[in-house]
């Protein structure tokens, strides 16, 4: 399995990935802002605290990896850039990157409408993020997840990104199984941008809201 670096790995769907990628055993390095956030780690894994803006910092933790997924909060498109900037610096291609549905204005109908009402204002720096990894070399998966849950489940489909979005929600965990995915056959999904909600959710709004 390969060497895995995991940015923003506090966050709930890295988390689920983690465990799942240590399963498959990959070699994880997992950077956060503050390790004390980090709980139930893989003993083998190493822990690097710091920010993703920190170019020396992300140098040395992009360093010798093979594959890089990032689960970012915040400035994502200057993450974006110091994220492509170090793969390409340090000579890594593969690229796992989570953004947001509706960045494309790509989520029709009724649910389109409330999605943009309720985080409209929020996706011009995730647009950013998205095409700036597009523009790159990298070989990237961009991922556009509907509406999280903590459901204990991995069920899952796709859609491309010239395709209208589908379902109103997925669970985490099934992000984190997409991601797992790509890990074990880094082929899957090469340079695609993808839609990812569970089937069966369509409706106005997500169903816990």
């Amino acid at each position: 399995m390969p060497n895995v670096l995991v940015l923003g790995a506090g966050g709930r769907i890295a988390r689920w990935a983690t465990g799942m990628l240590a399963d498959n055993d990959a070699t994880l390095t997992l950077f956060l802002r503050e390790a004390k956030r980090l709980t139930g780690a893989p003993a083998s894994a190493r822990i690097i605290e710091g920010d993703v803006l920190d170019r020396d910092r992300l140098a040395d933790a992009v360093r010798g990896q093979d594959i890089v997924y990032a689960n970012l909060a915040g400035d994502l498109d200057l993450q974006a850039e110091r994220v492509v900037e170090a793969m390409e610096e340090q000579g890594v291609s593969r690229l796992i990157f989570i953004t947001s549905l509706g960045i494309y204005d790509e989520v029709p109908g009724a649910f389109g409408e409330w999605n943009r009402r309720q985080i409209g204002g929020m996706l011009p720096p995730y647009r950013a993020a998205a095409d700036a990894i597009e523009a790159s070399a990298l070989d990237y998966t961009i991922l556009r997840p509907a509406w999280l849950t903590d459901v204990d489940e991995i069920d899952y489909e796709v859609t491309r990104r010239d395709e209208p979005f589908r379902g109103t929600e997925v669970s985490r965990k099934s992000v984190a199984a997409v991601v797992t995915d790509i890990v074990i056959s880094p082929d899957l999904w090469s340079r695609s941008n993808l839609g990812v909600d569970k089937p069966g959710t369509d409706g106005a709004k997500p169903s816990f809201l």
